[in-house]
């Protein structure tokens, strides 16, 4: 179990992150970037797990900029709320707090980020801005919209075969702008990583988590 920390953003704006610590010295760090519903009970199992792999994970509350303390379900109400807040809030405010969270994590080694359906796009930006050593984003649909930019560090992506926000098209464009960026699909829906949701995919949530781990070890520690 983690516990709930303060940070401060290069423009002094204060926000929640959440914190897990391994057991024994970490490997490094990995800040783990949320979807659209807060750093609600499925993100903080998340970065659980990724403490008990081994890493130092922080999850940044970047919803705090708008809103503070949003934690939503997956219900059509929440959904409405998270889609909600997300549109109030700019890429470059999403950076300054995500750049706060690495800073944190880097007394623990090289830093990784992750990130989940709108966090996934913010990976994208992380490595093409910040000073992480590699990223993982999983269904990030707005990445596509983000080519023009290029990462400086490894990335992998995920995204599932069945999602209906995000099209092959779409993860083919991808593919051929950053044809050095290993983009892996599933035979699952959109969010097929949540356990909460009902577009979970077991067997494909555990391969992409084994690959993402494999790339954690190789890039961060």
């Amino acid at each position: 179990m983690g516990n709930w920390i303060k940070l401060t953003a290069s423009d002094k704006h204060e926000f929640d992150a959440y914190l897990a610590t391994p057991a024994g010295k970490p490997r490094g760090g990995i800040v783990v970037v949320q979807e659209i519903f807060g750093v609600n009970h499925h993100m903080r199992a998340v970065t659980d797990r990724f403490a008990a792999a081994g890493y130092a994970a922080l999850a940044p509350a970047l919803f705090d900029r708008v809103e503070r303390k949003v934690d939503v379900g997956y219900d059509e109400a929440g959904i409405a709320k998270g889609r909600a807040v997300r549109q109030r809030l700019g890429y470059e405010e999403a950076m300054r707090d995500t750049a706060a969270a690495g800073a944190q994590l880097q007394q623990f080694g090289k830093v990784g980020i992750v990130g989940y359906c709108w966090g996934g796009n913010i990976v994208w930006l992380a490595a093409c801005r910040l000073p992480v050593a590699a990223g993982v984003g999983y269904y990030g649909g707005d990445i596509a919209n983000l080519l023009n930019e290029k990462p400086k560090v490894p990335v992998m992506l995920h995204f599932g075969e069945l999602d209906q926000h995000i099209p092959a098209s779409v993860v083919d464009r991808i593919r051929a702008a950053a044809p050095k960026v290993p983009v892996h699909t599933y035979p699952a829906g959109h969010g097929f990583n949540c356990d909460e949701r009902k577009d979970y995919d077991a067997a494909s949530a555990d391969r992409a988590r084994d690959r993402t781990l494999a790339f954690f070890a190789e890039h961060v520690g």
